[in-house]
């Protein structure tokens, strides 16, 4: 494996800077980060870790990586953009990981559930809802399910927001109601009956998941109408930034 690295000289000059990481075999990219200093490389190093210790990191992405590097080959990096504070690279990384959306990443980019791409259509629709008013009457978790790409499904929310979500169990266990977000708008509701460890076998009407029994799944229901209606409505309703602030974390609590 091709040990590279930034002196600490270069480092200084780079800043902030976003980079790809792209297949050798075909050019394409693969992942989108921001990062500064040695960051671009450590994706490598994640990737070689002892089989023991990998349980908690390894995902998409890294095990790309070491099918790359089983093969011979070594990944290629391009630093997209540099010389940035941090708030002006998170904006580019979110505006490049909208623009390949085949990317291994786990998140989508900073602010990109609320103002990431969309069509004119989806934005006139979104700005048309109405905003949701949160009270205190119930513990709420949020999971913004970006990978929606817009659609309304209920069948493919139900999938997407059930498996699988790095929490701890006994927080996830004291939540009353988990709400389904795409870009900024809540687009389901639904009652956790159960929690535990993602086991593909205990979903076997969700297609194409993998054991991940470091994360947490669960079993659910849909909300009761009055709840529903409460936090989504006919067609959706509008989160406040103030009450769910832009974050790189696809799940987070309310009133918890």
């Amino acid at each position: 494996m091709a040990n590279y690295s930034f002196t600490y000289e270069v480092a200084e000059q780079l800043r902030a800077y976003v980079y790809r990481l792209i297949d050798p075999r075909n050019g394409e990219t693969f992942y989108v980060g921001k990062g500064r200093g040695n960051r671009v490389f450590q994706h490598a190093l994640e990737a070689n870790i002892p089989d023991d210790q990998k349980s908690d990191i390894m995902g998409p992405k890294l095990d790309l990586i070491r099918e790359i590097q089983c093969v011979g080959h070594e990944v290629k990096y391009v630093i997209h953009r540099h010389g940035m504070n941090d708030e002006t690279a998170f904006q580019v990384e979110a505006a490049l990981i909208d623009a390949y959306p085949m990317l291994r990443n786990a998140v989508r980019g900073h602010d990109a559930s609320a103002c990431g791409m969309a069509t004119v259509e989806e934005l006139l629709q979104r700005y048309n809802l109405p905003p949701l008013v949160l009270g205190k009457e119930h513990k709420l978790l949020a999971i913004t399910i970006n990978k929606l790409l817009g659609r309304r499904d209920q069948k493919v929310i139900l999938d997407l927001i059930r498996y699988c979500w790095p929490l701890s169990r006994k927080r996830a266990q004291t939540v009353d109601y988990v709400l389904a977000v795409d870009r900024g708008v809540v687009v389901g509701a639904f009652k956790p009956l159960s929690w535990g460890p993602a086991r593909a076998a205990d979903f076997p009407d969700i297609s194409g998941v993998v054991d991940e029994t470091h994360r947490l799944a669960f079993q659910c229901e849909r909300a009761p109408q009055d709840v529903w209606d409460l936090y989504v409505g006919a067609l959706g309703k509008r989160i406040s930034p103030r009450d769910l602030p832009p974050a790189r974390q696809a799940c987070r609590y309310i009133n918890c």
